[in-house]
């Protein structure tokens, strides 16, 4: 425990501090407020903080989702438990529901094949890099135990007999080596390619693609070689008992369970059959799904890339293969062929199929195999096929394998829920489940996992591209979905009923109150769209408010526009449809007929669940389209809905139905704007502003032509089937972004822009290369995020700002307002979802570009073209293009006062919002409700409101705020806000207790609205009144106290890098500061003085998608989208570490194996000798001798017990080795129990035969016997 304590009184400055905030980049926590105020404040700060650096520890808990591009599929039949292998080098193990667990190869070589050492308890898998691995499965976090790389040869195929230690490998030169699965070694005995086929011939029989042995003998080996040889290879002759030779390729063989027979799938769509007494041709020909034409001739068809043959006793035999359709038939979706008798079904897929396997009752070979579910593993799901009804049904998957149903757009992640709004959103959420599932059980049953104890109420929310919303019940470290909605359901279908490509219905952020249950969702087309909760369905009329937040664009090209101050728009009555916010300029709002979305007018039935009550657009203006919504924040106490983007600001009054509040960003600030930025700037002629289109453009586009079209090109590629972005969308002028100047008069236009504009196959991107000040130095704030944004036409990051100028300013000449117009984008692209945001766009080599790219590439993998801006300086001087000072400048430029900084970045957006009870000014007695407002230029603005108290008074009269509070100043763009009182406790958001709004109304009792507040003033007796407010941004953080504005502590949390994600969380009963960097690093600082608690490494910035969906919650738990279709959630919490194990389901359960069934006498003497073969006397290095040290190298596993890489010499590491051994040896002495008993039985057996032999010759003589 460590006290911090602060005095407060008497503190002074030398210089004072604009708005009262502590001097930006102080290195001193001591940074005191400009001037003392006259609001009582505490003596001293007296928090006890609890929490060290031992509290925390970051490792991964759980992966959800579908492996992303699976590759391999295996089944433990005794154990039913299921392993999928990826392109990443994952391995997936699944059981029953609760049993996931996710294994990575540390290579990231893809996983070319898997092979369960049946009730072994382990897994073998091959990888593209040629190297085997042993895993250990009976520990709740699999370990490699053993790896063996092949040096020479090339692996492509792998088989292990069931209840053998020899593991068969073929190779891409035709050769079959074998490895003892035991020590991993591989044995001397090898199967060379050209002693299995025939001396003469003459060319290589190609790759093995087939091993298997014979269920009539298991001395007997089955070769497959991809040119269409098959060899069987007696391994105790060491010599080939019959070879076959077919002119198609072989892709798989299957067996029949008596071994007589065994079906070959071929690269022609067809099926062989053959027969062990006749090797010369195949006993049976067919193409399943091969026509005779006209002509006589066979259809060509597909490759049928696997067969498998079972058997069943109390039916005709399966034959189910994928692939194998005529090539005439284009467009047809990929098939699953079920051949039962002379039935066929053929069951179309909505992926490609990457693997398929039945699942069978026995796991040996040589008996019926009784086949009773077919799994199929394709691109994007996993399905399982129930073969025991005639329907072919398939299984209800318990998994949650469909995130990507639609592309993750962004997530949302809350721990500790109410627990009441799990139940209800399930039930509510069961009663739309798709139907005609099989009635059996999921037959994939393997593990044990139980509820642990340290368990709470946790809900996922994704977005998605479609307009989607789902809720996943996270709880337990499961994943289960509660509930799902769309959002397009709020807005008429589009004429036709077609949008093309695009998705404008893509999800960009979401707000959630879960004890108001008021959702809040906001769209990439610039819409909100708010919902309440109701166990009812109503029919319900859709408010509709249009906001105008498109400021200053006309001032240059209208120079004849009055100019409209921004304010506040009257209260009163409003429309209750349509609704316009005062806006900074003139105009009508005709903008909106080139808006694909519009709202449903008439009155609509909804069903129980999230119910639209208002819906709030951005207006397109003279056919600009709206900046996206870079922030939003909802309050249910107070009623009020507040977001902004790069223009400015608005709040909504959604009990009322009108608009309260909508600025432009400068004008947020009044006088106390601390940058004493410029004045607006008189009328401008328009032949200036063609002398500048003219003069800028020209130059610039003749030596950017080339690279402009190239960067299509690659954005063209951003979608995730890979396909060409919608050319209606480049062909709209809204797609061409040009300097602000250029968007409503296309008389203006040089010529080569003209014709681009007119013909245009290519968006203009600016790009900003021209980089000058070698002496500055090199950082990642908050423009790289800028760059990564703008490149798909939309925002990727809350946090970003808008593009800039960069040229510098004359201080004596007035700013236009034209300086601050952002580059017009379309109000929705193809959507951008999280998962497939890995951007690569090539730029030419520029000069002082170098080092800024090998950032760029280091920590995001991408380079990219930007828009840009441009400034007047008078209206006597000519436009001109400007050097930009750099964007290297924009990134490490200090957030300070500086007119000529700042007036590079005029255009401030907003970036995050909070509402709270605080005090606005310095003089404030008591805190009253305010709108604490963050910018992309580290600026804190504080917006009091006034709002009736009374419920009658809050629907009748209008609430009034207005800009004027305090003002506090940080480095970077602001990302989170966070309070505490002053002993250090997270004060939460005042809230309104859920009703439900559709509810029967009792006559006898008035509904009225119940409200909890947490005033700073009510938590804290000792300190007096005031409160801490904890500001984060892109740099640093910095703790203030209100209401007198002084500057506790201060940390600057990165200087090479920049914060992507913060978050102020509860963790061990306290609070903290949790961070996440673009570098990699994930950070946790105390509260409130900001002491670095934890600093780990853990995983660079590869692509956009992890920073749209990494996010942290209460608990010490965090999570992103590691993939484009799974989930990865991790922890900070060492507690949750330690109870992770208990957590974990087991994938290993101790099973008795099945045995074989009685072959009977004359099966066993006729039937072949396979009993009696010993690999253990062929393989071994007593009779093959040892192999080549340089085929293949022996790697010993770095990790093979449970908890090895955490405390391999602690007493977790000797303890968890202790129970695994103890384990093991437990099972070892019931199986010595087990045979002791049977030894016990036949000795008592024996003696009481000796006991009867004896008294039957006991009195004889030797002659009588």
């Amino acid at each position: 425990m460590k006290k911090f304590r602060k005095v407060l009184d008497g503190l002074t400055t030398s210089s004072p501090v604009s708005g009262g905030g502590g001097t930006v980049g102080s290195p001193s926590c001591g940074s005191a407020a400009g001037t003392p105020t006259t609001a009582p404040t505490p003596r001293e700060i007296d928090v006890q903080e609890t929490l060290v650096s031992e509290n925390f520890q970051l490792c991964k808990t759980v992966r959800h989702g579908f492996p992303y591009q699976p590759t391999a599929l295996a089944f433990d039949p005794v154990q039913k438990i299921l392993a999928i292998g990826s392109r990443s080098g994952g391995v997936r193990i699944l059981g029953r529901p609760g049993v996931d667990c996710y294994c990575q190869h540390e290579s990231g070589a893809a996983v070319l094949q898997l092979q369960f050492l049946i009730n072994e308890g382990a897994l073998v898998t091959a990888c593209a890099d040629d190297t085997l691995h042993l895993w250990n499965l009976r520990q709740r976090r699999p370990a490699v135990l053993h790896s063996l790389k092949f040096n020479r040869e090339r692996i492509t195929f792998c088989h292990l007999p069931f209840q053998s230690k020899w593991l068969y490998v073929g190779t891409e030169r035709g050769n079959t080596h074998i490895v003892n699965i035991e020590s991993f070694i591989l044995s001397g005995y090898v199967i060379m390619w050209n002693k299995a086929i025939e001396l003469s011939t003459k060319t290589h029989p190609g790759p093995v693609v087939h091993l298997s042995d014979s269920p009539k003998d298991e001395g007997k080996l089955l070769i497959g070689f991809e040119s269409g040889t098959v060899v069987q290879w007696d391994l105790r002759a060491k010599k080939v008992d019959f070879r076959i030779y077919y002119d198609e390729a072989i892709h798989s063989v299957s067996w029949h369970h008596e071994g007589k027979q065994f079906m070959c799938s071929h690269s022609d769509g067809s099926l062989t059959l053959w027969n062990l007494r006749n090797t010369t041709k195949p006993f049976q020909v067919t193409f399943p799904h091969g026509k005779i034409q006209k002509d006589g001739r066979k259809e060509s068809c597909k490759p049928i890339l696997k067969v498998e043959y079972k058997t069943s006793r109390s039916s005709e035999p399966f034959i189910i293969f994928s692939g194998g359709l005529s090539y005439d038939k284009a467009g047809r979706r990929p098939t699953l062929t079920i051949m039962h008798g002379k039935a066929i079904t053929v069951l179309e897929m909505d992926h490609p199929i990457v693997e398929f396997m039945v699942l069978c009752e026995t796991p040996y070979n040589n008996e019926v195999q009784e086949p009773y579910a077919v799994v199929v593993l394709l691109e994007k799901d996993l399905i399982v096929v129930d073969l025991t009804q005639s329907n072919f049904p398939v299984f209800e998957n318990p998994y949650p394998m469909d995130v990507h149903e639609s592309p993750v757009t962004c997530t949302a992640y809350f721990a500790d829920c109410p627990p009441d709004i799990i139940p209800i959103l399930y039930s509510i959420g069961a009663k739309h489940k798709k139907t005609g599932y099989s009635q059996k059980e999921w037959p994939i049953s393997g593990g044990t996992w139980t509820l642990g104890s340290h368990t709470y109420p946790e809900i996922i929310i994704t977005g998605h591209a479609d307009g989607s919303i789902k809720f996943w019940d996270a709880s337990a470290i499961t994943l289960q979905m509660l509930y799902k909605m769309k959002t397009s359901k709020v807005f008429e279908k589009p004429k036709g009923g077609d949008t093309g490509d695009d998705d404008p219905f893509a999800v960009q952020m979401v707000s959630w109150c879960p004890q108001s249950r008021i959702f809040c969702v906001v769209g990439i087309a610039a819409h909100i769209i708010l919902y309440r909760f109701s166990k009812y369905d109503a029919n319900t009329q859709i408010v509709s408010l249009e906001v105008r937040l498109q400021c200053e664009t006309e001032d240059v090209i209208s120079p004849s526009e009055t100019e409209n101050n921004p304010c506040f728009s009257e209260p009163g009555p409003h429309s209750p449809h349509h609704q316009h916010a005062s806006s900074p300029r003139g105009g009508t709002p005709e903008g909106m007929k080139d808006s694909c979305l519009k709202v449903k007018e008439r009155s609509v039935r909804v069903p129980p669940g999230y119910q639209a009550e208002l819906v709030v657009q951005l207006l397109w203006v003279d056919g600009e389209p709206p900046q996206q919504i870079t922030s939003v924040d909802i309050n249910s106490a107070y009623g009020l809905l507040a977001f902004g983007n790069c223009n400015g600001l608005a709040v909504v009054d959604y009990l009322q139905k009108t608009i309260l509040l909508c600025m432009s960003t400068l004008d947020l600030y009044g006088s106390s704007d601390p940058y004493q930025r410029l004045t607006r700037s008189p009328r401008r002629n328009r032949q200036s502003t063609s002398e500048f289109c003219m003069r800028g453009l020209s130059n610039f586009y003749s030596d950017s032509k080339k690279r402009i079209r190239t960067s299509y090109q690659s954005l063209t590629e951003l979608s995730d089937n890979q396909q060409s972005i919608d050319m209606e969308r480049s062909r709209s002028p809204t797609s061409v972004h040009y300097p602000s100047s250029l968007h409503n008069d296309p008389r203006v236009l040089p010529e080569p822009v003209a014709s681009l504009r007119a013909s245009h196959h290519s968006p203009v991107f600016y790009l900003l290369d021209n980089v000058k000040g070698p002496g500055r130095k090199l950082s990642l704030p908050t423009d790289l995020k800028t760059d990564l944004d703008h490149v798909n036409g939309h925002c990727t990051s809350p946090t970003s700002q808008p593009c800039s100028a960069g040229k510098p300013r004359v201080p004596a000449a007035p700013e236009g307002r034209l300086a601050r117009r952002g580059p017009g984008r379309p109000p929705f692209r193809k959507a951008q979802s999280a998962a497939c945001m890995e951007i690569s766009l090539p730029v030419s080599h520029t000069e002082g570009y170098a080092s800024r790219r090998a950032m760029l590439q280091q920590l995001h993998g991408v380079t990219m073209y930007s828009h840009d801006e441009h400034h007047t300086t008078t209206t006597s001087t000519p436009y001109c293009w400007s050097e930009r000072e750099s964007r290297e400048n924009s990134f490490s430029r200090s957030r300070s006062s500086s007119v000529s900084s700042i007036d590079r970045d005029t255009k401030e957006a907003i970036t995050t919002l909070q509402f709270g009870e605080s005090f606005a000014r310095k003089n404030d007695l008591i805190p009253t409700p305010c709108l604490w407002v963050g910018t992309s230029l580290g600026v804190v603005l504080l917006i009091p409101m006034s709002i009736p108290t009374d419920q009658e008074e809050r629907m009748e009269e209008s609430v009034t705020m207005g800009p004027g509070g305090a003002v506090l100043m940080l480095k970077g763009s602001v990302l989170r806000f966070g309070f505490l009182d002053c002993v250090g406790t997270l004060i939460q958001s005042p809230y309104e207790v859920w009703r439900d709004p559709n509810a029967p109304e009792d006559p006898d009792r008035l509904r009225r609205r119940k409200l909890v507040h947490f005033s700073p003033s009510s938590s804290q007796d000792t300190c007096g009144e005031g409160h801490l407010a904890v500001v984060c941004s892109e740099r640093q953080a910095k703790v203030f106290l209100m209401p007198s504005q002084s500057c506790l502590f201060v940390h600057n949390i990165t200087e090479s890098s920049f914060v992507l994600r913060a978050d102020i969380v509860s963790v061990c009963n306290s609070v903290c500061l949790a961070c996440f960097c673009a570098n990699g690093h994930v950070m946790t600082l105390s509260l409130p003085s900001l002491r670095p608690l934890m600093d780990v490494n853990y995983l660079p910035l590869t692509d956009m998608r992890i920073a749209r969906t990494f996010c942290f919650t209460n608990g010490g738990q965090a999570l992103y989208l590691s993939s484009p279709t799974e989930i990865q959630r991790i922890t900070y919490s060492q507690e949750m570490c330690d109870n992770l194990q208990e957590m974990l389901g087991e994938l290993f359960t101790p099973i008795e194996t099945p045995e074989a069934q009685n072959r009977g006498f004359l099966k066993g003497f006729f039937g072949g000798n396979s009993n009696n073969f010993d690999r253990e006397e062929l393989f071994g290095e007593a009779a093959a001798g040892k192999a080549s040290r340089s085929l293949a190298q022996h790697i010993p596993g770095q990790a093979g017990m449970e908890g090895m890489k955490v405390a391999a010499s602690g007493v977790v590491g000797d303890l968890a080795r202790a129970r695994i051994a103890l384990d093991e040896r437990g099972q070892r002495l019931g199986e010595l129990e087990e045979r002791t008993a049977l030894m016990m039985t036949s000795a008592e057996v024996f003696s009481k035969h000796a006991h009867e032999m004896m008294l039957k010759y006991k009195d004889k003589k030797w002659y009588q016997l």
